[in-house]
């Protein structure tokens, strides 16, 4: 299935962005060239995570179980095109499904774990799946038993549990099929720019919306952040989030299948565990939100009881950087921070010691990557564009201190939202960029004309522990609750996390409305927890303009006032 259009693939092709190397060839080519080498590593607590002993798998281990998943999915009479719902920890089972997918042309559709009835049934009303993939519980959730109702309202689609034996390790005991896959692989080939996955992402809108990106997005997003972030053949990744979105798809998977180097996993989050990752494994790169980095930074005495020294590099975004962070990693720990603005759509702006030595202008600037008339080194600069618009007149920003919305196009953006044609007419302008709702400033005069500032968000989500939150959608549900006439959430500044949700209610006369009332509703809605609120306020009335919507940023300052 290929979304973009044939012209702009066959721009892409003849510029040298695109080609017809996928990511099952990436994965293939450093099998081949290191079939004994160490490929793969479970997280280090995943016998208490899901009940499966963790595993190490050289290159050729790694073949040998992906060619097993892929016939037993061939068994189960998956096709090229077919998509598959996966909700799993960050295992090496997420990483195997993610190969059998690309290996068949089958379209992946991954989701956090936190997400319940009230997000997968959207999820599958959208992409309408052949197959949801889960696990048995985990946290304390049973997703085996959430997935059979789910599978019992939708006849067409086939659960799959992954086994919680120790002693199995594989999605299903079946043998690889060498000779039907090779048949299957002739009769299916697939091309480059064929959709490989649908990641979700959260707006202003109500729902999530569906990402979808080809193989050739995938393979070129791997070049750029090679590139941009200076990784090296020798590099032992560390990922710390599931594969569910462009941080850790994007941002690890791919350029270790590119590297052919070593990739160790790592969930849930625990810093004792990711530091004694870090020091067993010789970990030399991985990524973390400012908030850890920062946390970490003020607890030296635990930074003493591991050897971190084999780590040189981090990548940080989804929330401001600080200089004094940037510099405490570097004159302490020797280990260098690079900026990183990016996301599920493909947006990526990176701010390295490469292209910006300075550590203030780092964390405070990003290169102004494909921008009219700005020369910057790297593959970056060569196949994205970038702009800022006033938002008000619809002019092209080209001075300092004016605020415009961060416009991208190129190849390594997605062509639309997955069956959503009113969104893309609103997400793309005339031009075809894309509009991010980021605004930003051109930093300044002489050799800062060449940065942008970040400003903030024109979009109204709710960033929580770098995980993006649409109020409106929890407008939706809250107004639902027969205490409340009206509702509207907002974000609010958090040290830790970014920002925590809250929410101002208008209650039905005579009604009482607490926290635990919101948390217990939306409970029962079967709506993920990061998304309830942390904090409630009542008031007399939402403000709203004269088109009828709520204004957030005048409801946040009553919120706070309240608080």
């Amino acid at each position: 299935m290929i979304l973009t259009p044939k012209e702009t693939v066959s721009e892409y092709v003849k510029k040298g962005w695109w080609s017809d190397v996928t990511v099952n060839d990436l994965f293939q080519a450093a099998c081949d060239k290191h079939p004994n080498e160490m490929a793969l590593i479970d997280p280090l607590n995943r016998l208490s995570m899901d009940g499966v002993a963790p595993r190490s798998l050289t290159w050729n281990a790694l073949r040998n179980l992906t060619d097993s998943v892929a016939t037993a999915l061939l068994e189960l009479g998956l096709n090229k095109d077919d998509r598959i719902l996966v909700q799993l920890p960050n295992t090496v089972d997420a990483v195997i499904i993610f190969l059998a997918a690309s290996k068949l042309g089958l379209i992946i559709s991954p989701i956090v774990m936190q997400y319940r009835e009230h997000e997968l049934r959207h999820a599958i009303h959208k992409i309408k799946p052949r197959a949801f993939i889960t696990i048995k519980s985990f946290n304390g959730f049973n997703h085996a038993d959430l997935g059979k109702t789910l599978a019992t309202e939708n006849e067409d689609l086939d659960l799959i549990v992954l086994s919680d034996d120790p002693e199995k390790t594989s999605l299903l005991e079946t043998t690889a099929d060498t000779a039907r896959l090779s048949n299957y692989a002739a009769n299916n080939p697939i091309n480059a720019a064929e959709i490989l996955t649908i990641c979700w992402t959260s707006g202003t809108e109500s729902q999530s919306k569906g990402v979808p990106r080809c193989h050739s997005h995938w393979v070129l997003n791997a070049e750029v952040i090679i590139d941009s972030l200076e990784m090296r053949e020798s590099d032992v990744l560390l990922n710390p989030f599931p594969l569910v979105n462009i941080g850790s798809i994007g941002g690890l998977v791919l350029p270790w299948l590119m590297l052919q180097s070593k990739l160790v996993l790592h969930h849930p989050f625990d810093i004792g565990i990711f530091l004694q990752q870090i020091q067993d494994e010789g970990v030399t790169y991985t990524i973390a939100p400012p908030a850890v980095l920062g946390a970490l930074l003020k607890q030296p005495d635990l930074l003493k009881k591991f050897n971190i020294s084999s780590l040189r590099a981090i990548g940080s975004g989804s929330a401001p950087l600080s200089p004094w962070l940037i510099d405490s990693w570097k004159q302490s720990y020797n280990i260098e921070i690079t900026n990183v603005f990016g996301s599920n759509e493909g947006s990526s702006l990176f701010s390295s010691p490469k292209s910006v030595p300075d550590t203030t202008e780092r964390a405070r600037y990003f290169p102004r990557l494909g921008a009219k008339d700005i020369y910057w080194e790297g593959r970056t600069a060569q196949v994205l564009k970038t702009k800022l618009v006033d938002l008000a007149t619809g002019d092209d920003i080209t001075e300092p201190g004016k605020t415009g919305e961060l416009r991208l196009a190129g190849a390594t953006m997605f062509s639309g939202y997955w069956e959503s044609p009113e969104l893309n007419r609103k997400a793309f302008d005339e031009a075809g960029y894309y509009k991010t709702g980021d605004l930003f400033q051109i930093a300044g005069d002489g050799n800062l004309s060449r940065y942008y500032s970040f400003v903030g968000r024109s979009k109204e989500i709710i960033v929580r522990g770098g995980v993006n939150i649409s109020p409106a959608e929890l407008d939706d549900l809250i107004v639902g609750h027969p205490k409340i006439s009206e509702a509207a959430t907002v974000g609010i500044d958090d040290s830790r996390l970014g920002e925590k949700v809250a929410v101002a209610i208008v209650p039905n006369a005579g009604e009482t409305v607490e926290l635990s009332d919101i948390s217990d509703w939306l409970a029962e809605k079967g709506t993920a927890i990061f998304k309830r609120p942390e904090f409630i306020v009542t008031v007399p009335s939402l403000p709203r303009n004269a088109m009828n919507k709520v204004m957030r940023d005048t409801l946040r300052e009553t919120v706070l006032s309240l608080l």
